[in-house]
């Protein structure tokens, strides 16, 4: 199953991104605004998903922020398409947000989110390995801060909570917190 979500992830990426870039006179065509790349610890303790844990290990993490915006509070609301890699056999992602980030002239900015996640954990609680998610899509949560030095490059950290809000019986929940880097176009 996680090899089927991370050719599902590699495909929806070079999809997004396989536009002629000529068309807009653009990288990627004009289609994609960022892309950040990243290594997260996978469920670390005492965050919100305070239930069992699934075993220590890294996660992969893959993200396009696409180039249609809008103007809110200060900031700016575009799609996010991503996905988590997990490598030791946890649970793995794909997600699709709205992502609201606004930045200070400095370079710092912050970012939040909401979108729907799909991953390839257990739904209801029968591997004591994994936790029970409670339903196949979930409500994403992210939540980013970090440094733009320049016009292009960007360093952050980086939140993630997966979980189906209490609509199902079972609702252990994921997070994931780490680093990334990023690159403007």
């Amino acid at each position: 199953m996680r090899k089927a979500c991370l050719v599902a992830l590699l495909w929806l990426l070079c999809a997004t991104a396989g536009v002629e870039p000529a068309l807009a006179g653009e990288p990627w065509g004009g289609i994609i605004s960022e892309l950040k790349v990243g290594a997260l610890w996978h469920d670390p303790g005492d965050l919100w998903s305070g239930f069992r844990r699934e075993p220590e290990s890294i996660d992969i993490n893959i993200e396009a922020l696409l180039a249609p915006s809008a103007a809110f509070l200060g900031g700016r609301i575009r799609p996010a398409v991503g996905g988590s890699i997990n490598t030791d056999g946890g649970t793995s992602k794909g997600y699709v947000d709205a992502r609201w980030e606004i930045e200070t002239p400095s370079g710092i900015f912050f970012g939040l989110g909401l979108g729907a996640a799909i991953h390839d954990g257990n739904i209801d609680p029968i591997d004591p390995s994994k936790k029970a998610l409670g339903s196949r899509m979930l409500f994403h949560i992210p939540a980013e801060i970090g440094w733009r030095f320049d016009g292009h490059n960007s360093v952050s950290v980086y939140f993630e909570h997966i979980s189906n809000g209490y609509t199902q019986n079972s609702n252990e929940g994921l997070d994931s917190l780490g680093a990334r880097y990023g690159y403007k176009f």
